[in-house]
């Protein structure tokens, strides 16, 4: 049994963690701290003991790993804490305000003899596993080119900025999820080319970005913005022989965003409205459309490779130098804005 401690009570808790480190049965979520434990938006479970008191969570022997669901200006405070305390750490995203802290907290976990690593669930969506079911299936032939796209319609957000700062830039928020992709499946990237702009000119938030990955052969891009009314694809795979285009994003999201949690069978599973459509041509020239069967994603294998790290002894799926490389990428692009 792995037992758990949240510090932070907010949706990033509620919504994205406790679904899924509860749906597992050798999981335990002793307690949850928050400053102010009665003024929660969120229903209390039961079982669980809600505090306002930290040291319920620091200084409780059965408490192997805390989770750190806070403004990202606290991660490293809460945890450094933690680990002065013989705690296994888990950090939502993004994982440390700068890569200095990132470096540190690494460092200080290994003189400790403990774990820290960054919640990167995303490698867990449904549509980046099913891209790469179709890469590794061969049919679209040797990869070219990647094309990732997180976009909304919200032009309510930027134009209620009126500053910059790190904590609501596009990249920092959202960067740090595609990042994550990219670097876990195809590694470090020989170089990197940034587009980050305020399209509302200097003084207002970071709300679009466009990074070109490139390897010896192949270019991965990711691409965001608040200001698209038409979503682009999610994903787009081009190969030699062919290519792959998923159009919708990983459902999980959605179906946390309505309450339909995943003790249901169906949760975060596609419609075959929403399977991708691969098109190539075969060894003997013949042309081939065909819709692919998404593959299930499911945040909960971050707690699964956790268990098995804390556990088991296992090594951490999410390295170190993963996390950090992605904090040096994310300040390199948004440098100099103001």
């Amino acid at each position: 049994m792995l037992t758990i401690g949240y510090i932070g009570n907010g949706k990033s808790t509620n919504r994205y963690h406790l679904p899924f480190s509860l749906s597992r049965s050798n999981i335990k979520v002793k307690t949850i701290y928050s400053r102010n434990p009665e003024k929660s938006d969120w229903e209390k479970i039961e079982g669980i003991h809600y505090t306002g008191d930290i040291a319920d969570v620091l200084e409780d022997d059965d408490i192997q790993l805390v989770v750190i669901c806070t403004h990202t200006n606290s991660h490293y405070e809460f945890a450094k804490q933690a680990l002065d305390h013989g705690k296994n750490v888990l950090v939502e995203k993004p994982f440390m305000a700068t890569s200095e802290e990132a470096a540190a907290i690494f460092a200080y976990a290994k003189e400790k003899g403990l774990l820290v690593q960054c919640y990167q669930n995303r490698r867990y969506d449904s549509d980046f596993l099913t891209t790469q079911k179709v890469i590794e299936s061969g049919k679209i032939g040797d990869l070219l080119e990647v094309e990732i796209a997180i976009d909304y319609y919200r032009p309510e957000i930027p134009l209620s900025i009126d500053s910059f700062t790190k904590d609501t830039s596009y990249l920092y928020g959202i960067g740090s999820h595609t990042i994550d992709q990219v670097l876990s499946y195809f590694g470090k990237p020989d170089k990197i080319h940034y587009d980050v702009r305020q399209l509302l000119g200097p003084g207002r938030m970071n709300d679009y970005f466009d990074l070109d990955f490139h390897y010896q052969n192949l270019k991965v891009s990711i691409k965001s913005s608040f200001f698209r009314l038409k979503e682009r694809p999610s994903f787009v795979a081009y190969g030699k022989k062919g290519m792959f285009v998923k159009q919708t994003r990983d459902r999980q999201e959605e179906h946390l965003k309505l309450f339909h949690m995943p003790n249901n069978s169906d949760f975060g599973v596609d419609l075959p409205e929403h399977y991708g459509v691969l098109t190539y041509m075969d060894d003997e020239g013949v042309y081939h459309e065909e819709k692919v069967v998404s593959e299930k994603g499911d945040y909960a294998r971050v707690y699964d490779d956790l268990y098995n790290a804390i556990v088991n002894g296992a090594e951490k799926v999410t390295k170190d130098e993963q996390t950090l490389l992605q904090m040096e990428i994310i300040e390199t692009g948004i440098a100099g804005m103001v």
